[in-house]
């Protein structure tokens, strides 16, 4: 769905004709993304219009970026005890 609204505001329906899976399970995601502010809605007459929340992804991102950092962290943390161990022999 992410994908779907990366190139441009999608009514529930035109997401649904895209996906294999029914209009109720789109919507349903779709309100767990919103409460997740990843995507906002807007109403045009009586469709619902969703967007991606460009904040929202930013800040995803960071998230995700830290646990790279932190496996980094550990990945020298060990390779330096490792040389350590081998110069100690």
């Amino acid at each position: 769905m992410l994908d779907r609204l990366k190139k441009r505001p999608r009514s529930v329906n035109e997401i649904v004709t895209a996906l294999p899976i029914s209009q109720p399970a789109v919507s349903q995601h779709l309100r767990v993304l919103q409460s997740a502010n990843l995507v906002s809605v807007r109403r045009e007459g009586n469709k619902r219009i969703y967007s991606l929340q460009r904040d929202g992804l930013e800040e995803v991102r960071r998230y995700i970026e830290g646990f790279w950092d932190d496996a980094l962290d550990r990945y020298a943390k060990e390779a330096h005890a490792q040389a350590a161990r081998r110069k100690g022999k």
